[in-house]
């Protein structure tokens, strides 16, 4: 996300309205800072995936992907061992913007950065995984880098990613196209050292299936909740975080609902969830426009390639 206002459109009320939208996001979601340069060069240099990717459709889209993340930390904080390691190495209670703006630099440096940072993004999480490790509550040992709680914590991204993109998209994706982007987005899975990853809906399926009974609501899943329904470093901002999480509930499987002992009555997420989300995500695109970040990344993999 993020763009470039005009300073003329800027003097206008609805581009004044619009720019200060922008800011508004892009500090809460990216920060001060967008840091280009890890997107616009080297030329010809067309990253991990490309612009004609389903990678670079689905992470592309604003609303969809800030409604599925959310929904992706509630399903992930089902996971006991995954949350136990978060909880215990992991600053969100104390700092949750900068864990929000950490995740948001993650994913877009590896889907629409260059080679090199992306490789570099993903070695400095391998790094800080290679620390991570201690004994859940229930006795059981965890560590970050274990290959089945990888997976875990892709899939559920990935898949909330996906429903989020479905639900907010003018032009959502084909069954062959869903396919295909979990098939290109577990190349990031793998380099992060993940194994058996799902790579077709039919498979994501099965996965949630088969790890359903590993999953459970804890306190500090619920924390997570809680922490989510309460951020926001000003009145709007809180208001407008509020919508999201509660059109990321609407997300989620029902059983997740459940755990998390969510009472959302089918209606209210129809009828009320949905519609104040798509609207938000419409305004919330307007707002964005074309982004700075994809603008970079493009133009650096489109380019003849330096000789």
């Amino acid at each position: 996300m993020g763009t470039g206002t005009g300073t003329a459109e800027r003097r206008t009320p609805i581009g004044a309205l619009r720019a200060r939208l922008l800011d508004e996001i892009n500090a809460t979601v990216h920060g001060e800072d967008l840091h280009l340069e890890r997107y616009d060069r080297p030329p010809g240099d067309p990253g991990l995936f490309g612009p004609d990717s389903v990678v670079w459709r689905v992470h592309g889209h604003p609303a969809g992907m800030l409604v599925g993340g959310f929904a992706a930390l509630l399903l992930q904080s089902l996971h006991p061992l995954a949350m136990a390691a978060v909880a215990t190495n992991s600053d969100f209670r104390t700092d949750p913007t900068g864990r929000l703006h950490r995740t948001a630099r993650f994913v877009t440096t590896t889907t629409l950065g260059s080679t090199a940072a992306a490789e570099q993004a993903i070695a400095s999480v391998r790094r800080i995984h290679l620390r991570i490790r201690g004994t859940a509550p229930d006795g059981r040992p965890y560590r970050a880098d274990d290959p089945d709680l990888l997976t875990w914590v892709h899939a559920a991204e990935v898949h909330c990613f996906l429903t989020g993109y479905q639900h907010f998209s003018a032009t959502p994706l084909s069954a062959a196209e869903c396919d295909r982007y979990y098939a290109e987005a577990a190349l990031v899975a793998e380099l992060l050292g993940a194994t058996s990853i799902p790579r077709s809906r039919a498979e994501m399926a099965e996965y949630l299936a088969r790890i359903r009974p590993d999953l459970r609501v804890t306190p500090p899943a619920l924390e997570v909740l809680r922490l989510l329904r309460g951020f926001g470093r000003s009145r709007r901002e809180r208001l407008a975080v509020r919508l999201l999480t509660n059109a990321s509930i609407d997300l989620l499987p029902g059983w997740a609902r459940a755990e998390l002992a969510v009472r959302r009555p089918w209606l209210v997420r129809v009828g009320w969830d949905r519609p104040l989300a798509r609207a938000g995500g419409r305004i919330m695109v307007w707002a964005c426009g074309p982004s700075q970040i994809r603008a970079a990344a493009h133009a650096r993999a489109t380019a003849p390639t330096a000789q």
